[in-house]
């Protein structure tokens, strides 16, 4: 199968859409199949504004086409709801190829954060775009709940999954901080909700990591929290491995990978009972979701350490993977009524 998958988010960005698209397209391969991306790289662009970090392309309809002509893919899939994303869109319909969408960041919260916006226009303009989608792939069945009641359809599940030789609970690093830490990890912005974490009276150390618009100002507003910047691979795997519990204070994501994470390094989530969290945590012995994000905190430093290590160790990036071209083999069995490639098959069957 060729495949090929349209998004804004993409390299040197590093978030959870990236960082998703990156580990399916690596177990894809394994399957058999070959992946191709349409990325904002050799489009002119601008900042986005609030974000300076990010930058929206201005994609021609004429390389639009180029790309996903010399590409020829059995299917499409539009990750993303940007420049990018609707180029690809259009291309499709005007086409009048099928294509499958994903739902992975809640742009009318992040927009409403920012601006005086009501969240019910940006609904109604994301329900739009994935209207015209096979199927629309989400993360949780929480959201696919939440969508359904916000009239979005043609929703399947797409789980996600966590790379267990990467994220594991040694080599840990040497914080040298008093104990218990407590750490998050993510983009540094207002939607992520950090400062319900950095203003509670936790004992020990508050740990972040990442980077964001908001980095300077909550340096500033909590100057005895550590703030680490950015890591990635190794290095991030050991400083989360080396926390006490990991807090998640987002009120806003579609799943948060990080959780599983930091569930694969053996360290409990403490976070809202909200969609991602409630999907990740709830019901299993591997974290606390309360209101109260102080009373998660304290009562995470008693989750067994194996335990989360152990429920990681079952959310693999392969079972994301099958999933993901089970709903792929929906698309191609529509579009062309016949047998598809084994791959896709066996996903099914093994799914």
């Amino acid at each position: 199968m060729r495949l090929l998958i349209a998004t804004d988010a993409w390299q040197p960005q590093v978030n959870g859409v990236v960082r998703t698209l990156g580990a399916l397209s690596r177990r894809l391969r394994g399957l058999g199949a070959t992946v191709s991306f349409v990325t904002p790289e050799g489009f002119p662009s601008f900042p986005v504004p609030t974000y300076p970090d990010l930058r929206c392309a201005l994609p021609s309809r004429r390389e639009i086409a180029r790309r996903i002509d010399d590409a020829k893919p059995d299917a499409i899939h539009i990750a993303t709801e940007g420049s990018i994303g609707h180029a690809v869109r259009s291309y499709c319909l005007r086409e009048g190829r099928a294509f499958t969408t994903s739902y992975m960041t809640r742009f009318p919260e992040y927009v409403s954060a920012r601006v005086p916006i009501p969240e019910c226009w940006s609904y109604a303009l994301l329900r739009r775009f994935h209207s015209a989608a096979t199927v629309t792939m989400v993360s949780t069945s929480s959201l696919m709940a939440e969508l359904t009641e916000r009239r979005f359809r043609n929703i399947g599940l797409w789980t996600r999954g966590v790379d267990t030789d990467l994220f594991k609970p040694a080599p840990a690093a040497d914080l040298n901080l008093p104990r218990p830490i407590f750490m998050s990890v993510g983009r540094v912005a207002v939607e992520k909700n950090l400062e319900a974490f950095l203003s509670l009276p936790l004992p020990g150390s508050k740990v972040v990591i990442g980077t964001g618009p908001q980095e300077a100002e909550l340096r500033q507003r909590f100057p005895e929290t550590t703030f680490l910047g950015l890591l990635e691979g190794a290095a991030l795997a050991a400083h989360m491995a080396a926390a006490d519990v990991f807090v998640f204070p987002s009120k806003t994501d579609t799943f948060g990978i990080v959780q599983l994470e930091a569930l694969a390094c053996g360290v409990p989530v403490a976070a809202y009972p909200v969609t991602g969290p409630r999907d990740v945590v709830s019901g299993y012995p591997v974290g606390v979701l309360h209101d109260d994000l102080e009373t998660a905190c304290m009562e995470a430093l008693t989750v067994s350490r194996a335990a989360c290590r152990d429920f990681a160790l079952t959310r693999s990036w392969d079972t994301s993977a099958r999933q993901f071209l089970g709903h792929l083999n929906q698309i191609l069995h529509r579009s062309s009524g016949a047998a598809v490639a084994p791959l896709a098959v066996e996903a099914m069957e093994h799914g």
